[in-house]
């Protein structure tokens, strides 16, 4: 058992409404955790009883600094840590979050999106594979963004392929355009979602942000870009050799997609599937693996998933 004492005020925020925070601690750890006026007791298994007793040093010292938390993050940190136990409630709270635009402060929600990030930071091209749902695109793009307004990059590139997912392009009202767009609308929702709508807008107009079908970038060499290629299941070998192909001098890629949800016509091989096999071993390069664990959407998603994955190995599909 170990006594620890917290500052004033700081066992409601701790504990959370109707001590949600603390009971989903214990959810996640093999701890009780009691509180008797200003003093906690935590019993249980050693190892986490000593994680228990580093996210309280760091909390009371944070708290005392004047941070504020919300039960929000303090879940989501209590999670990462649990998952990563060299994470630290600090980390979390003065580390992993950035602002891109000035706009929305983004943090990852996961250790595998942490990783994520830290491989963006680090390597030039990036794949994050895994299925939807779990950040993929949406952390690329803001790190696209920091990239861009921090002018490590002149410019960036967002690229889709287009691939019909059962629905026909050709039936689609309006030109090229306006046929195209449907397909790119999650690249501009991110973007949108991270920038001024103004500010978006003008960066479109003078192209420093391109948003683009796959087949755009044949014939041309980026240099100085941050280049996505998102939903690059559906893209064949042929299309994805010619996208990495692509890549200039102090150029950046991340590609993502997610090999459940190929649109390809029956037959052909899908360039990520193909890139997993061929590249993984190349300098420089690294592949993020995300499960239904990182799903940041409603956590019913997480459940569909899990749901569709047990009935798929069941049928033998």
């Amino acid at each position: 058992m170990k006594k620890i004492e917290l500052p004033p005020r700081g066992i409601e925020t701790l504990f959370g409404v109707h001590d949600q925070n603390i009971k989903y601690l214990e959810t996640l750890l093999d701890v009780r955790v009691d509180a008797r006026g200003q003093d906690l007791t935590i019993d249980g298994d050693p190892k986490d009883v000593a994680t228990v007793e580093r996210i309280l040093e760091d909390f009371t010292a944070l708290f005392s600094e004047g941070k504020t938390f919300t039960d929000k993050e303090l879940r989501e940190a209590f999670a990462q840590i649990a998952e990563d136990r060299a994470y630290s409630l600090r980390d979390y709270f003065t580390k992993a979050r950035f602002n891109p635009a000035g706009k929305k402060q983004v943090a990852p929600k996961s250790a595998n999106q942490r990783h994520y990030i830290e491989a963006i930071q680090n390597k030039d091209v990036v794949f994050g594979v895994g299925v939807a749902g779990t950040g993929k695109t949406y952390l690329a793009v803001a790190m696209a963004v920091q990239a861009l307004m921090q002018k490590q990059v002149s410019r960036i590139v967002l690229a889709r392929p287009a691939v019909e997912a059962g629905e026909k392009l050709g039936f689609l009202p309006g030109d090229l355009q306006d046929k195209v767009d449907p397909y790119l609308r999650p690249l501009y929702d991110a973007l949108f979602d991270l920038i001024d709508a103004e500010r978006v807008t003008k960066l479109l107009e003078k192209r420093v942000i391109e948003v683009a079908p796959l087949a755009f970038m044949r014939g041309r060499t980026l240099a100085d870009a941050f280049i996505i290629l998102d939903e690059a299941q559906n893209t064949t070998g042929e299309q994805m050799k010619m996208f990495l192909t692509r890549i200039g001098f102090g150029s950046k890629a991340v590609i993502t997609g997610d090999v459940t949800q190929i649109d390809l016509p029956t037959g052909r091989r899908s360039g990520l599937v193909e890139a997993e096999r061929v590249l993984s071993g190349v300098e420089g390069i690294e592949f993020v693996y995300f499960t239904d664990k990182d799903v940041v959407r409603h956590r019913l998603v997480q459940m569909i998933i899990r749901a569709y994955e047990n009935h798929a190995s069941k049928s033998g599909l």
